[in-house]
């Protein structure tokens, strides 16, 4: 699916608050049709850590996953309508003993649907679906590798209203859902509903001065509080020319914990994307804020609900075609965790150590058309997680994947 950027006076009108594209989101749209298109995938993969994240024994496997995937594309001067899909699963040949299970789903469904009424209102429509054994970071949940897999979804819809030729708004809603495959306790399930508005104002063609309000309140499960946070963010989205923009927000988030005290803290959110020339085209993603998700730790015999659990998230992407027949793509992600004012869930009056994650997801790889229908790809992962949390959480993984991919 070939994109390109628009004009920020039509982001203005166009673009919500929240995105389920990623935290990579730019606001760029689909400008050419895309034909609904079927693949059949498979892939051979090695794989010498199975279990990590959730043991401390480094066992290696072989596994294969095949997959389906659609992908369509339709718009005109009114309504616009992306669909992107793959249902696939893993399955390990020889499942160690400190696996769950020797069959894990790795699928992930995203749809996007936008109308204009007329000149001045529009309606937008972001929604996905996943359930993984790998988590795909850049959309800012998962912060390591749990073993298991996870269910989520998300979905935002909006009003946008250009009030006049340089004062535009956009309004709001969005449900989102976590849900882990935890044979014990679980205290990682979520559900969060929110709202929100944005102010835009157009300084030029080239930037948009921004202004957001959003709130939004997220419930927990087990050991878990639940929680309410609220955004007070200013920013600028930015055209450095007709091929690159950038998305910069800042501001205060204030987070309110039900079984804590919450506080006030800085956030972060920036996303760029280039398309460099016909060749290479690059994006990138930053934020930092508290998050909801993964609050609840154990130490020792004890549990710790952490009130102020602050994340920092970078990644980038590099995507280069050498030839008609081969291209090239490579990526990052780097997630800084700090857990702050862990409370004791037996004895409120209590708090345990600060602790800290850092985690690191580098991928490489090609793919070559072998003809009209046929693709061959191979992928090399690494990925390492240092953290004073606990030994299973700690881990180095190599995965080597190489497969074919019949379009059709």
């Amino acid at each position: 699916m070939k994109r390109s950027f628009t004009s920020l006076f039509f982001v203005a009108l166009a673009t919500p608050v929240y995105s389920n594209e990623g935290l990579y989101n730019t606001g760029a749209e689909s400008v050419e049709d895309l034909p609904l298109k079927w693949s059949l995938s498979t892939s051979a993969i090695y794989d010498d850590n199975v279990a990590a994240g959730s043991s401390t024994s480094a066992d290696s496997s072989l596994a294969i996953s095949p997959n389906v995937g659609l992908a369509y594309s339709n718009s005109d001067p009114q309504t616009s309508f992306d669909l992107y899909g793959k249902v696939g699963l893993i399955y390990y040949l020889d499942s160690p003993e400190t696996l769950t299970d020797d069959t894990f789903s790795q699928s992930r469904i995203t749809a996007s649907f936008s109308h204009r009424f007329d000149e001045r209102l529009r309606f937008n429509s972001q929604n996905n679906i996943a359930n993984e054994l790998e988590p795909d970071y850049s959309y800012g949940i998962a912060s390591s590798r749990t073993g298991t897999e996870s269910l989520s979804w998300s979905t935002d819809n909006s009003i946008s209203y250009r009030w006049s030729e340089r004062y535009a708004t956009s309004t709001g809603i969005n449900y989102s859902g976590y849900r882990v495959d935890s044979a014990g306790q679980n205290n990682n399930d979520r559900t969060t509903i929110g709202g929100y508005n944005q102010i835009r104002y157009q300084l030029s063609q080239q930037s948009v001065l921004t202004s957001d309000y959003r709130a939004s309140s997220t419930d927990a499960v087990g050991l878990a509080s639940d929680s309410f946070d609220q955004f007070f963010l200013v920013g600028i989205d930015h055209r450095f020319s007709s091929s690159t923009v950038g998305i910069f927000k800042a501001g205060a988030q204030y987070r309110d914990v039900d079984l804590g005290d919450g506080g006030l803290g800085p956030y972060l959110e920036i996303a760029s994307s280039s398309q460099i020339n016909q060749q290479l085209k690059l994006g990138a993603y930053t934020r930092y804020s508290a998050e909801a998700y993964d609050t609840v730790l154990q130490d020792g015999a004890n549990f710790f609900d952490y009130e102020d659990r602050r994340a920092l998230r970078l990644g980038g992407t590099a995507s280069y075609v050498v030839s008609p027949d081969l291209s090239l793509l490579t990526g990052t992600d780097l997630i800084f965790s700090d857990y702050l004012e862990g409370r004791d869930t037996t004895n409120p009056n209590v708090y345990g150590p600060d602790k800290y994650e850092t985690s690191m997801n580098v991928y490489v790889g090609f793919s070559y058309s072998l003809n009209e229908f046929l693709k061959a790809n191979m992928y090399y992962t690494y990925a390492q997680t240092f953290t004073d949390i606990s030994a299973q959480r700690e881990y180095t993984r190599n995965r080597i994947s190489i497969g074919l991919s019949a379009e059709f």
